[in-house]
């Protein structure tokens, strides 16, 4: 295991855990649902630039799912 996918791992867990923690807050499905995402999803990514694109494009849908949400 390399060291950098370990930090990176970690760090969108912990994104995971207080965007999930805010979306049962607010009860929104967007943010919930993305949280977990973030939480769960590396324990099947091997690869660290796989790890960061994912978690890129995850932390970039929660955005596009708050203003879809906001929207309806």
């Amino acid at each position: 295991m390399d060291e950098s996918w370990l930090i990176w791992s970690s760090l969108f867990a912990v994104i995971g855990l207080a965007v999930c923690a805010y979306g049962r807050r607010q009860r929104r499905a967007a943010p919930t649902l993305v949280g977990l995402a973030l939480m769960v999803y590396p324990y099947f990514v091997s690869s660290t630039v796989a790890l960061v694109s994912i978690g890129a494009l995850l932390i970039g849908a929660l955005f596009v799912g708050q203003r879809l949400e906001d929207r309806l």
